[in-house]
């Protein structure tokens, strides 16, 4: 194996370089506040004595339950410092969840930060787990973090922790079931980072804003570890209702989006500056480059250099339109399992509908039936406590990603659907969801949408209302609806082409248990909750129902 920096090297370094530069920003109560390089450091190597006096085995299991915040990354590294393994829950989970999970990975401690609505989770702590209270965050019942550690006195050596070392338990958000446990060692995270960040072009001046859920593999990687990797800086949001001035107030060099943030901000502009307006400014050449600038501006990303979305596929049409307004996006496709290691495109060769070329030192096939196959290095080493699953997932070193996708004469890939969603049709015929919703997604009137089938002569597509599509009168958006189906539909085989598209009234949440915490549609617990309804909706008249 090639020997690469581990986390905590990196991170010693850049105490040691520069420790005065500003590493982490945080606004709380609408005031920012800083963390430099040497101050950080002195918060890790205080919490990491504390955890070691409490004399927990080596590689014990410690758990954080936070949103995005400066202590996230500390007591993470404090984790790593002090000898043990991370876990790391999102900060949307249920109670019962969260017990699975801290019983599962047998968490012998809880870091509890940020977090919206903490008194309906605290019944998901086992009373015998003992839990640490982040700063500003504390919590009624749990020590808190500065008041454990005042009298600590820092751990002043650079502990190393051994490449082949467990470093982190990272939960699936389980879109079918149980969340699995996908281990990672240091040198996972060292292979994926260290190849990257000179691939993308990261440098000590890269800022980076931090809020979709560090517990997820891609923000962890793009922002914990891209910054240990790079040196650059690291500001978060506070809140919903700040999140655009505080992606203002930070001009990120490099800025990841899901398609749903895509979709509201392309909502916004378009709340503002309806598309017929739009199109004529841009088509005035001195006018459209004052346009394009202002509406970066106002989106924060004047200074963005890599602008990336990822977790679920993007519209080539939301594509398309960001492109006219001068903002490149470069979709990236990766899974925890690979340590979010796989494709990615660059900025200078962006492809729509493709996910990029493969990363270096990653190979990349198609099976039979068209599965991506990934291999390389720093594949994770299982799903804890799991090994069926595990070598069901990967098989003669090749992770099986359960994805269908198609390979370019260039070496650019796309994905095409999931081996697994296929479903048959009672004309005896399987349809792939997929590609179908992501043609119905291009429609702005539509928020989340689920094609589904079995056992019905032809599929119908489930779809939940955009806050756009819901202000809108209901004649216009039926039409326009309508006017979808009859441009999507001609683009299938006849066997997959919809009969009908349902509209909902109920969203699908987290909370109703209909989407995972990372945001993605459980397709299970959306069929299990509607399939009674399907004849009569395929029965009724009319295209569009409700």
């Amino acid at each position: 194996m090639q020997d690469y920096k581990s986390p905590l090297e990196m991170f010693y370094n850049w105490e040691k370089e520069t420790p005065n530069k500003l590493y982490m920003r945080q606004p709380i109560n609408g005031e920012w506040h800083h963390w430099t390089w040497s101050e950080t450091g002195t918060q890790v190597r205080k919490m990491a004595a504390y955890l070691k006096s409490l004399n927990f085995p080596a590689n014990s299991k410690i758990a954080t339950l936070s949103k995005n915040c400066a202590h996230w990354i500390i007591s993470d590294l404090a984790i790593m410092m002090a000898g043990h393994v991370s876990v790391p829950l999102y900060p949307n989970l249920k109670a019962d969840s969260i017990t699975q999970i801290l019983e599962h990975s047998e968490a012998k401690l809880l870091f509890v930060g940020k977090l919206d609505d903490f008194e309906s989770m605290r019944p998901g702590v086992p009373k015998d787990t003992p839990c640490i209270a982040f700063p500003f965050y504390s919590e009624d019942g749990y020590p808190v973090w500065d008041d454990l550690i005042q009298d600590v006195e820092p751990i002043t050596e650079n502990v190393v922790r051994e490449p082949n070392e467990l470093a982190t338990i990272i939960y699936t958000s389980g879109t079918t079931g149980m969340p699995k446990g996908v281990m990672h060692k240091y040198y996972n995270f060292s292979f994926a980072t260290s190849n990257a960040v000179p691939l993308l072009g990261l440098a000590t001046e890269e800022r980076f804003f931090s809020y979709l859920p560090l517990c997820h593999i891609a923000e962890r990687l793009l922002v914990e570890m891209g910054s240990l990797y790079s040196g650059g800086m690291v500001s978060f949001a506070e809140s919903l209702d700040t999140f655009a001035q505080n992606l203002a107030d930070t001009k990120p060099t490099a800025f990841l989006g899901v398609p749903r943030i895509w979709t509201k901000f392309q909502q916004g502009i378009l709340g503002k500056l309806p598309q017929n307006k739009l199109n004529v400014l841009l088509s005035i050449p001195l006018v459209s480059s004052l346009i394009k600038k202002k509406i970066k501006s106002g989106l924060g990303l004047q200074e963005a250099r890599n602008i990336f979305t990822g977790a679920a596929p993007t519209p080539v049409s939301t594509l398309e339109w960001f492109e006219r307004l001068g903002i490149p996006i470069q979709e990236a496709y990766a899974m925890t399992e690979n340590c979010c290691y796989s494709h990615v495109t660059l900025n200078d060769g962006i492809k729509f509908g493709s996910v990029g070329k493969a990363l270096p030192h990653c190979e990349v096939k198609l099976s039979e039936e068209n599965e991506i196959l990934i291999k390389h290095v720093a594949l994770m080493d299982g799903y804890y406590k799991e090994d069926k699953q595990t070598q069901d997932t990967i098989k003669d070193g090749w992770l099986h990603t359960g994805d269908e996708g198609h390979i370019d004469s260039e070496g650019y890939l796309k994905i095409t659907g999931r081996v697994k969603d296929l479903f048959k049709t009672s004309k005896a015929k399987y349809v792939a969801p997929a590609p179908i919703e992501m043609k119905l997604s291009a429609n702005k009137n539509i928020e989340q949408v689920c094609v589904v089938g079995t056992g019905l002569p032809q599929p119908i597509a489930l779809i939940t209302l955009s806050e756009y599509g819901k202000s809108r009168p209901v004649e216009d958006v039926y039409g326009s609806l309508e006017t979808t189906l009859n441009i999507v539909n001609p683009k299938f085989e006849s066997h997959e082409r919809l009969k009908k598209i349902v509209v909902l009234d109920k969203e699908w949440t987290i909370e109703n248990n209909l989407l995972t915490p990372s945001m993605k549609i459980k397709r299970n617990e959306v069929e299990r909750l509607y399939m009674h309804n399907y004849s009569n909706w395929y029965e009724k008249e009319g295209s569009i129902v409700s």
